[in-house]
């Protein structure tokens, strides 16, 4: 099936490529989408929060407005402020990284004035793990998830509080797509699980972490004001997606790719073509869906309203400061994003790694995400 240009929104389309899609696999280029709007934020004018970072990838806030950032490839966490040099908090014991493998997602407890709590996702030597430490002592690691099938790609590894005040990860499906179909495996889906680590009475298969199921490789996780979860995701040969995440839910890989008919499969909100995307992290800000795109070498932004309805995505940044990796929304209202040039498929420049971070003059709220807010199945931390 020949891959055609399209302006960033679904169309119906089915059928499997064939070929690998890593984070940089180089497949045909499309003719360019015209980007449009800034929506609110002044992309043109940035403020560089850090620079020399080492594939900066998880990113979360503490309460202070200071940010905890997760290095890949080094397995370490430095504290970034505005206006200060970045500071070394912690080096997380058992990291591996090879090829997308290393520190990947990190998330701070929603409660984490009471209880203290940095989560992070990465590869070992033998799986992927989410595990929880303290500042305080960052060698004293409490592991909460192992035991997921790593590989050299697709091990996913965005980790978020949602609303309800439960941690979910999307995990990759390790380069086998029958993982992502297979419930007897949480490779290929999205897990949500109680910030110890237990099972949520209500997640849709009693006594799994699965959550959302048939997902290729899920690297962003973001909630819009009503408190419905979207995430990204890496296609194979033909379209990257944005979904809307719901309870049980089947995304349909590796049966479909981007967008289908088959009722047993929810269809994306949004498609891609890969060169112009390869999506990662994701954000709401300014009733906008912020995607950082890798390959795609850009921002986008996609319009989604109260009802949920999503608009014609249009890109900033493009091309301006290669790949970028993640988007937060920081809880003064800018927007920061990483780039990703020192992970082997970029062209750093002497200053990357950079995080970024872009202004309104407006304070916005705060991330569903981090509302505090818990059910009454959150467990205790």
């Amino acid at each position: 099936m020949r891959l055609r240009a399209i302006l960033a929104v679904a169309v119906l389309v089915t059928g499997l490529g064939t070929t690998v899609h890593a984070e940089a696999e180089v497949r045909p280029t499309p003719a360019p989408v015209i980007a449009s709007g800034t929506e609110g934020f002044q992309f043109a004018d940035p403020e560089i929060v850090a620079t020399g970072l080492d594939v900066p990838w998880g990113l979360d806030f503490l309460p202070d407005g200071s940010a905890l950032v997760a290095q890949r490839d080094q397995g370490s966490v430095v504290r970034v402020r505005p206006g200060r040099p970045p500071v070394p908090v912690a080096r997380i014991p058992g990291v591996v990284a090879d090829g997308e493998g290393g520190l990947l997602g990190l998330a701070v407890s929603p409660r984490y004035p009471r209880d203290r709590w940095v989560y992070v996702c990465f590869t070992t030597a033998s799986d992927i793990r989410i595990t929880r430490f303290r500042l305080s002592a960052p060698q004293t690691q409490q592991v909460i998830l192992s035991g997921l099938t790593r590989a050299s790609i697709h091990n996913g590894g965005r980790i978020a509080f949602g609303p309800d005040g439960l941690l979910y990860a999307g995990i990759g499906d390790a380069a086998v797509p029958a993982n992502a179909q297979s419930l007897a495996s949480r490779n290929g889906k999205i897990l949500r699980i109680r910030p110890n680590g237990g099972i949520p009475a209500d997640n849709p298969f009693p006594g799994s972490p699965i959550y959302s199921y048939g997902h290729r490789n899920v690297q962003g996780l973001a909630w819009d004001p009503r408190g419905r979860l979207f995430a990204t995701e890496f296609g194979q040969a033909m379209w990257d997606e944005v979904n809307v995440i719901v309870r049980g839910g089947n995304y349909g890989w590796p049966i479909v790719e981007g967008p289908s008919n088959d009722p047993r499969f929810r269809a994306p909100v949004v498609v891609w073509p890969p060169a112009q995307a390869s999506p990662s992290g994701a954000a709401f800000a300014n009733g906008t869906l912020f995607v950082a795109a890798l390959r795609g070498a850009r921002l986008w932004a996609v319009p989604v309203s109260a009802a949920g309805t999503v608009g014609t995505p249009s890109a900033e940044l493009t091309g301006v400061y290669g790949r970028l990796r993640t988007v937060e929304l920081a809880p003064d209202g800018s927007l920061w994003v990483t780039t990703s040039n020192r992970d082997d498929n970029g062209t750093p420049t002497p200053v990357d790694d950079r995080i970024l971070r872009f202004t309104t003059g407006e304070r916005q709220p705060p991330p569903a995400g981090r509302s505090g807010s818990h059910a009454a199945d959150s467990g205790q931390p």
